[in-house]
């Protein structure tokens, strides 16, 4: 690991102790994990990552609606209408 200085307002580490405290992690670790998530996603995906995550997903879930495919405009109208 390397180290290096990150300067936070008060606010900011009150909060992370907080959290840091309630989950029995240090501040360090707290600051690691949002870093990695941020680095997921400040890092756009390929045009093939993109279809390999969507062909993935494809078809592992059910509406149990038969004519889905065919009528979904109806389903949504009717859907949004509940809103």
């Amino acid at each position: 690991m390397v180290r290096t200085q990150v300067q936070l307002t008060e606010d900011q580490v009150q909060k992370l102790k907080k959290i840091a405290a309630r989950e029995r992690k240090s501040v360090a670790e707290l600051v690691r994990q949002a870093v990695d998530q941020w680095l997921v996603l400040a890092e756009p995906l390929s045009v093939e990552e993109r279809k390999q995550r969507a062909l993935s997903i494809a078809g592992k879930h059910r509406s149990g609606i038969s004519d889905l495919g065919k009528n979904h405009d109806k389903y949504l109208n009717e859907g949004s209408s509940a809103w």
